[in-house]
């Protein structure tokens, strides 16, 4: 079962959990049930939770707004889509419940259709963190692969050997490559050619 298939249900009326609960087995979720805030926490808190949840804003233990504060808060990049479900339907309680980190929210009795749609909007946007998350972890790749030389490199004037941090001396060649992504090719410049081997300069 994939873990977008895992559905919470946290709701401590019996007649409203059970629809729920057939109407997304009916479409293929898999569902945990729950019938406290307590016991729903200790499922998002826990390892390998479900990251879908529909949390019954009152409820025995922790209501539904707190239960989703404690996931926003935990310190993992865990993603969830977290919707409240309430018989709250005034516009105060609405931006009470996202200002807690609700996705969204899902008003008492619902309709089965809106759910569905609520919730394939969740998977969408699961989906799409899962791309942004792997393209993140790409980047942090790439960029620690990368080695740049910055600040001030002490060289001898006369030998142009490098001092490194620890006081060692080192060939340039040596040092820019331990340094940098750059490699070297040898060759000779025409003044040294000319200092060097003047019967060939002629």
């Amino acid at each position: 079962m994939k873990r977008d298939e895992r559905i919470l249900i946290a709701d401590d009326e019996v007649t409203s959990r059970t629809l729920l609960a057939e109407v997304l087995r009916a479409t293929g979720h898999d569902v945990v049930e729950v019938t406290n805030g307590d016991d729903a926490w200790r499922v998002l808190g826990g390892g390998d939770p479900p990251q879908l949840a529909i949390l019954d804003w009152m409820m025995p233990g922790l209501d539904g707004p707190e239960v989703i504060r404690r996931c926003r808060a935990l310190d993992h990049a865990q993603a969830f889509y977290l919707m409240l479900l309430t018989s709250k339907d005034e516009k105060f309680d609405v931006v009470r419940g996202l200002d807690a980190g609700a996705d969204d929210y899902l008003t008492k009795p619902f309709y089965p259709g809106e759910l569905q749609a609520r919730i394939a909007v969740g998977k969408r946007l699961l989906a799409m963190q899962y791309v942004l998350a792997a393209r993140v972890h790409e980047l942090e790749q790439a960029h620690a692969q990368i080695k740049t030389l910055r600040g001030i490199v002490p060289i001898c004037a006369s030998c142009k050997k490098i001092r490194d941090d620890d006081g060692y001396w080192h060939q340039v060649e040596n040092y820019v490559r331990a340094h940098s992504e750059a490699d070297f090719s040898h060759s000779i410049c025409p003044g040294c050619t000319r200092q060097l081997y003047p019967d060939f300069d002629e």
